[in-house]
């Protein structure tokens, strides 16, 4: 049995994780509560992951402190969604235990896991039980135990995996949300699959070079059995998008296809669009073939090997692991310096303001009302640390408000905030509207306090309605949800699923009846035309003739309307 780790077992046992992850990450999703086609959690833990593997990949490494440095400041920028973040923060309170060791022993390595959860609960402003937190504290704990009682590495992760098994099984009593939809906790089980593939990896029962994503975690019958592959020989990292033919188009055969000349595939889709990720020696060939099932949109094409040059040289190496990066960073362009060096914008005002929609119309409209920089990301797209850090960093002030619009994408936001020499405020703005309302009342001659103040209040009175789509199947809160069906939320809430959308704004109508609206304000989206728009608009006049109503062309991706009511 092992007694220590070294870099290079360390190393592995990293790779391995990001293999095991990204091969049960739609798996996870299915754990998430709500049926929307949200950013979920084994995408947002993959995606933050994948970060540290290219690190890993492009480095050799002498210590194991070198490796933990490594893998916690890629996770930091790589952060996305609060799982992210979290799995981010367990992995540098590791970096710090390790600091200064060349190998790390029993004692060393879950002392070290323990100083993770420490630094992940003093992050989270109200942690919860039955969650990621829960399941990564009792694992660590029985697995520092089992170290002071003299038992060696492999015992003591041994013991953590035992443990953690237990709490994440328990989750579900534990949540009263997971208690009602009778499933675990999803960031639970994406930190247990990372947990286990390590101590796997340490065992010698799997290796990284051996493993192929070409198949899900079902398919497979568990990670374990199932193959991942990290990328190792294939040099360029494609991401594109494809406007499907038909909704129904059936993307197996472009699937084994595009296995067939690359790896790390991941192809993730809805009835209009799919979008790919491939490491590839021949990317212009997956292009030309994807074509073949609709209409190429948008695309990226980065050289691996060169930014693993550029690593080893010290130098800054950027690189995109998801689509929504890409499309985060076109978008941004507008607004960024010609090139991104790293280097901090001078300040020419005190306040400028960070603002994250998804949306050219919402995009303009925030930038109409004054916002200094755009990331593109909400629902499904949930932006990295990094990817919010440049834009604040290219802004040309000596304080930034930050506008997430998204819980998700809050604690993602809070981890820029020792980033840069910049102070950074970050607002707590839950949905898009809330973040127009808080930049409307943003008054830029008013002291800090006093906009901090002001935007708060104007957040406060801002309720939203989100219209989207049910994912999958879904038994929720006593509803019964079939997938394509309408979804309404009001103010995060389910209000129920409806088989037509009429049906479905008549009912927000009635919800918003005790809200006695001044002010409605309907943003539609992409899949929206402007006709369609303006219906929804008179049937909620019907109930609110004195309202003041307003329409505007957001073109917001999977949420049809987001309805503001003041």
């Amino acid at each position: 049995m092992r007694e220590y780790i070294d870099a290079a077992a360390f190393k592995e046992m990293i790779l391995c994780a990001y293999a095991a992850l990204r091969a049960n990450s739609q798996a996870i999703n299915e754990l998430n509560v709500f049926p929307v086609p949200d950013g979920d959690t084994g995408t947002n833990m993959c995606l933050t992951m994948s970060n540290a593997a290219t690190m890993l990949q492009g480095s050799d490494y002498d210590t194991v402190d070198a490796v933990s440095n490594a893998v916690a400041s890629a996770l930091l920028r790589g952060a996305r969604g609060n799982s992210g973040v979290i799995l981010s923060l367990l992995f540098r309170g590791i970096a710090k235990r390790l600091k200064g060791l060349e190998t790390a022993g029993a004692v060393e390595f879950t002392g070290a896991m323990n100083d993770g959860v420490e630094a992940a609960y003093k992050a989270v402003m109200k942690p919860a039980e039955g969650t990621i937190l829960t399941v990564s504290r009792l694992a660590s704990a029985a697995a520092e135990k089992a170290a002071k009682d003299e038992r060696n590495l492999e015992e003591s992760l041994l013991s953590a995996i035992e443990a953690g098994e237990a709490a994440l099984a328990d989750t579900v009593n534990q949540n009263p949300v997971l208690k009602k939809a009778g499933v675990i906790d999803a960031g639970g089980k994406g930190y247990m699959t990372i947990l286990t593939a390590m101590v796997r990896s340490l065992r010698g029962e799997i290796r990284s070079a051996d493993m192929d994503t070409s198949e899900t975690a079902e398919e497979n019958e568990g990670w374990g059995e199932g193959e991942v592959d990290v990328p190792t020989e294939n040099v360029f990292d494609t991401v594109y998008i494809v406007r499907k033919k038909s909704p129904d188009v059936d993307l197996m055969p472009l699937r084994r296809y595009l296995d067939s000349i690359g790896d790390s595939l991941v192809i993730s889709d809805d009835d209009e669009i799919f979008k790919v990720h491939v490491h590839t020696d021949i990317p212009g060939e997956a292009l030309t073939e994807s074509q073949k099932y609709g209409t190429l949109e948008l695309a990226k094409i980065e050289n691996m090997r060169s930014q693993a040059e550029a690593i080893l040289a010290g130098r800054k190496a950027q690189s995109t692991d998801d689509l929504e990066a890409v499309e985060q960073e076109l978008e941004a362009m507008e607004n960024a310096p010609e090139a991104d060096d790293g280097t901090v914008a001078a300040a020419e005002k005190h306040f400028g303001v960070v603002t994250v929609c998804a949306g050219e119309g919402m995009a303009n409209l925030f930038r109409e009302l004054g916002a200094d920089g755009i990331v593109t990301g909400g629902q499904t797209m949930n932006p990295s640390t990094d990817d919010i850090l440049k834009v604040i960093n290219h802004t040309p002030a000596e304080t930034v408000f930050v506008l997430p619009n998204n819980k998700n994408i809050t604690m993602a936001a809070e981890q820029c905030i020792p980033l840069t020499e910049k102070k950074v405020i970050v607002m707590p703005t839950r949905t898009v509207p809330q973040g127009v309302s808080a930049l409307l009342n943003l008054d830029p001659d008013a002291d800090e306090a006093q906009v901090v103040s002001d935007m708060r209040d104007a957040i406060s009175r801002v309720h939203t309605a989100m219209v989207t789509y049910a994912a999958r199947d879904s038994e929720f809160d006593g509803h019964s949800i079939k997938a394509g069906e309408y979804l309404a939320l009001l103010d995060g809430a389910l209000l129920n699923s409806y088989p037509g959308m009429d049906a479905l704004i008549d009912a927000l109508g009635a919800a918003f009846e005790e809200l006695d609206p001044e002010f409605i304000t309907i943003y539609y989206g992409s899949d929206v035309k402007a006709d369609e728009a303006e219906h929804a608009g008179g049937l909620l006049s019907t109930h609110f003739p004195e309202a003041e109503l307003s329409i505007v062309d957001g073109g917001q991706p999977v949420y049809y309307y987001m309805i503001s009511v003041e």
